[in-house]
């Protein structure tokens, strides 16, 4: 399950720290007013493979139901096209800034973005040898600003909304090869 992030750099999730700004979490971003998403979630597996899992982008439309697809352009640097309300997509690339193999992945967009992101994914060993933590922390800033913040969480493509979905995602289809779903056509049929 989702849950607030323990940590970022420090020892506090942003939400509780004594600065909860973007800086404070050790992110890039232009500005503090930047949205910021921190969760982190256990799952059952060794670090090193969800690591593996994740840092082939092309697997994140597998689980982020946002994603459209993400394009490798070389070795640090993709191309997102991601849903966004009201049956739009918007696009953006984006540069590895930092990659250590079984443990980091952080990113941020190009300058010219249509939506400026910064983010960091850790995968960490948990402390009771039941698997990893993988934890997010994701600074946007969203068109529109407050008010494309608001259209988006209308929509469920909120990232602070969308962000715990998709670890749970995550988690189902690391454990066990799949992710549930309870839409039709491919639930149970349901009785009139």
């Amino acid at each position: 399950m989702a849950r607030d992030i323990s940590h970022t750099r420090g020892d506090a999730p942003p939400a509780t720290a004594k600065d909860p700004s973007v800086t404070a979490a050790g992110i890039a971003a232009d500005r503090d007013e930047d949205a910021l998403v921190a969760k982190t979630v256990t799952i059952n597996r060794p670090r090193q493979t969800l690591y593996a899992f994740w840092r082939d982008f092309r697997n994140l439309p597998l689980f982020m139901e946002n994603i459209e697809s993400v394009t490798a352009i070389d070795e640090n640097r993709s191309h997102w096209k991601v849903k966004a309300p009201a049956d739009a997509t918007v696009e953006w690339d984006s540069i590895i800034v930092e990659d250590i193999p079984g443990r980091v992945i952080e990113w941020r967009s190009v300058d010219d973005a249509s939506v400026k992101n910064s983010g960091r994914i850790e995968f960490r060993d948990s402390t009771n040898g039941r698997g990893s933590w993988v934890s997010a922390v994701i600074a946007y800033d969203p068109p529109a600003g407050k008010l494309g913040r608001a259209i988006a969480t209308l929509f469920g493509r909120e990232p602070k909304l969308q962000a715990r979905r998709d670890l749970r995602r995550f988690k189902q289809l690391m454990e066990t090869g799949e992710i549930s779903n309870s839409e039709p056509p491919y639930a149970a049929p349901r009785g009139d």
